[in-house]
């Protein structure tokens, strides 16, 4: 579920963003933002699994 965001946070956003910004540019930082903010969620609410496991469930080294 998408987190309401506050206006002054979306005008840091596009301002820190280059002259030469696409639609592009911008909407990787929307998704960017949003996944880092799902994560520390996620995080906080012990919805994580440890790196261990998921190597080990893909057969990656450790």
């Amino acid at each position: 579920m998408s987190k309401v965001i506050q206006k002054e946070d979306a005008h840091k956003l596009v301002e820190k963003l280059p002259p030469t910004a696409t639609w592009e540019d911008l909407m990787h930082e929307i998704y960017v933002r949003e996944a880092i903010e799902q994560g520390v969620e996620d995080s906080k609410a012990e919805r994580t699994t440890d790196v261990a496991e998921i190597r080990k469930k893909y057969g990656l080294p450790e």
